[in-house]
């Protein structure tokens, strides 16, 4: 089978994006890609994370071909291809719908650095994207302009997606991002957040390069 690797490491850590809250039903979508061969394995569309067998797992270049699978493709295939094309060191994106980043996505609201932790997104604040119909091309491409040099962005009205060097990395920032939204809605039900000015963001940045990113971990 065709990526076999990827299929099913796919269909894993699909079962762990549902089971964890990250999303729900179908919704939200995940994708690894493996540039020497130009390929990506991607979830499928309409199957629950529980009910997706590697053999549902659809493998397509980065220009919407479809290269091996009998089931269709997430309807977001091109946002996974965007990052891909734009980040020459993403190997993985996540996708989800999770409440806390999903509630600021619909205040049109970043993410700010209530904690350190979000540091793993490799910027001091991660954007908000402009609202854009979903499973479009527009999507995609103002999803790519706003995630700039960092590794995740919110999507007005929508979600938010995160990439990473290997499914785990992504995964463990979809992770580590739903916490720290949890934690700015929670402060501000209290009080008025303290947040982590730009120079210590950028020196908690150059920590995580040197000893590795806390919210990437699965524990």
């Amino acid at each position: 089978m065709l990526l076999e690797n990827e299929r099913n490491l796919i269909v894993e850590y699909g079962k762990k994006m549902s089971a964890s809250g990250l999303t729900s039903g179908t919704s939200g979508n995940i994708s690894i890609y493996v540039p020497e061969k130009g390929m990506m394995a991607i979830s499928p569309s309409g199957i629950g994370y529980f009910d997706t067998k590697p053999e549902d797992v659809v493998i397509m270049d980065l220009d919407s071909n479809v290269i091996d699978g009998h089931r269709k493709p997430s309807s977001e295939w091109a946002l996974h291809s965007e990052m891909y094309k734009r980040k020459p060191d993403c190997r993985s994106v996540v996708h989800t719908h999770s409440m806390y980043c999903t509630v600021f996505a619909s205040l049109h609201q970043p993410l700010r650095a209530v904690h350190y932790v979000l540091a793993d997104a490799g910027v001091a604040t991660v954007p908000c994207a402009p609202y854009r119909t979903f499973g479009t091309v527009e999507l995609a491409q103002v999803a790519g302009e706003y995630i700039g040099e960092g590794n995740a962005v919110l999507l007005a009205n929508h979600g938010m997606l995160a990439c990473g060097g290997s499914i785990k990395s992504a995964y463990g920032l979809a992770n580590g991002l739903e916490y720290c939204a949890e934690l700015e809605y929670r402060t501000r039900a209290i009080g008025k957040p303290v947040v982590l000015d730009d120079e210590e963001m950028a020196n908690i940045i150059e920590r995580f390069k040197t000893y590795g990113q806390v919210s990437r971990t699965e524990g």
